[in-house]
């Protein structure tokens, strides 16, 4: 007997995959076997075909009990509390970047103050996890390190008494890291994340400094200067047209820089990116094109022998070949909003998630929680989370339920709700949706051809993926 399936055409093979999160490459011949039930037990693909639940010859109580092994291990971050927290602890920031989705208002920049982090970081204490992570997130946060460090400390201190682990981690250009500020960060084991969108010319075009400069230079010294102290690094690219063509300088100046990762990630047309679309923006196509590129020029170089992993692959990998559901907030169903994350803004206003403030920031407060003077069970049982909940299960949603791709994708109520006017999809083949699709087409694309090298970097891939 069939268990339910979703199929695409892929090449001159058919792509099934099902909601345990299990995929399959069969011929034509095998697909339609497969579908007409003629398929039999001596079939060199049958006994496939039953491990990974396409199909049963047992008591459906059976298919059941396999399938939902599968189905906890992939969906394993619903059964966690909130675990990550940002704090946006200032709107100001010395850079002006093209497409900037946070952007501050110049002239009278807010700055959190340490009685409202407290009250974050008691709140983000009573979600019922043992381990969660402080993000502090800008503007460039590094503008308030004063209030970095009380939190970092006051949190601390807090956690021993709760019994929990706090992780950290921060969100900065670099450009006011000194040595004091490193030596902080190490001592207390803060991740580090910044930006690098490509060579220095690129780099500076998209991300000046508000007074013109160039900011590169100055993201160079910070990530020397964190490489010197020990700090854990990484780096996120933001794709704009004028990175299409400039695939092999972007990929050498993470190497210059010794990252292991890159993580390559388009652009969202919210924002500034919005105004300066023209500009800077671009379609579906251009963009998978270029991905596709930096796909293969990643797998050449670790062809070499040198590591280096995309992080969006990575991600996605971790869910096809090994099932792992990541608490990655948009590649997961539901989407991480409220119940994997929230964010505080510097004014104690809390919402379901970074994008969520960010579209208050333009003046739509329709994800806003509450406030700091709140509890963290009002913010789990507010409208807003059961909304971006209900409106992002995969599985009910009509297109997505029925898409080859629905146990590795996700939405976003937010972008859907900026861009479209609805938190609900409205629109199965909007910019978003192309855009993953075709992500999961060249990754998809690259198992089918079964070149065991190949296989063996994107399995290294993955586990880079679910080790972060």
């Amino acid at each position: 007997m069939l268990n339910y399936s979703n199929f695409k055409s892929f090449g001159d093979q058919v792509l099934i995959t099902n909601d345990f999160g299990h995929y399959c490459f069969l011929s034509q011949n095998d697909f339609s076997r497969l579908a007409d039930g003629t398929i039999c037990p001596d079939d060199s693909r049958y006994q496939e075909l039953k491990d990974k639940c396409f199909l049963f010859d047992e008591n459906i109580e059976v298919l059941l009990q396999r399938g939902a092994s599968s189905l906890r291990f992939g969906k394993k971050y619903l059964f966690a509390g909130t675990s990550l927290f940002i704090l946006v602890v200032t709107t100001w920031c010395n850079a002006n970047c093209i497409y900037c989705q946070a952007r501050d208002t110049e002239s009278s920049p807010g700055f959190m103050s340490k009685e409202t982090a407290e009250k974050a970081v008691d709140i983000a204490l009573s979600s019922p996890v043992d381990t969660l992570t402080i993000e502090f997130q800008g503007g460039e946060p590094l503008g308030n390190f004063e209030v970095i460090k009380h939190t970092v400390l006051y949190a601390e201190e807090k956690a021993k008494v709760s019994g929990k682990h706090v992780a950290f981690s921060l969100v900065s250009n670099l450009s006011l890291l000194n040595d004091e500020i490193a030596g902080f960060i190490k001592e207390h084991d803060i991740a580090l994340s910044t930006s690098i969108d490509g060579a220095k010319e690129l780099h500076n075009q998209n991300r000046p400094f508000r007074n013109g400069a160039g900011s590169f230079d100055a993201a160079a010294s910070g990530i020397q200067r964190a490489h010197a102290a020990g700090i854990s690094l990484s780096a996120i690219q933001t794709t704009t047209r004028q990175s299409l063509s400039q695939v092999r300088t972007l990929i050498d100046t993470y190497l210059n820089f010794g990252m292991t990762s890159v993580f390559i990630r388009p652009l969202t047309p919210l924002g500034m990116a919005h105004v300066q679309w023209d500009n800077i923006g671009y379609s579906p196509d251009m963009f998978l094109a270029f991905y596709q590129e930096c796909i293969t020029c990643l797998l050449e170089i670790n062809k070499g022998g040198q590591f280096i992993s995309e992080g969006h692959a990575s991600i996605m990998l971790s869910k096809i070949l090994f099932g792992e559901g990541l608490n990655y907030m948009e590649l997961r169903s539901p989407c991480g909003a409220s119940v994997g994350q929230m964010a505080f803004y510097y004014d104690g206003s809390v919402y379901t998630c970074d994008e969520g403030r960010m579209l208050a920031e333009m003046g739509d407060f329709s994800f806003q929680l509450g406030t700091v003077a709140d509890s963290y069970e009002t913010f789990i049982t507010s409208p807003a989370c059961k909304a971006t909940c209900a409106a992002s299960v995969l599985e009910c949603i009509p297109e997505c339920c029925d898409c080859t791709y629905q146990p590795y994708c996700g939405q976003c109520p937010v972008i859907n709700l900026a861009l479209d006017g609805d938190i609900f999809p409205t629109n199965s083949q909007n910019y978003r949706c192309q855009i993953y699709k075709g992500m999961l087409d060249i990754l998809f694309g690259i198992l089918q051809k079964n070149d065991q090298q190949e296989l063996q970097i994107l399995q290294n891939w993955a586990q880079g993926g679910m080790e972060t």
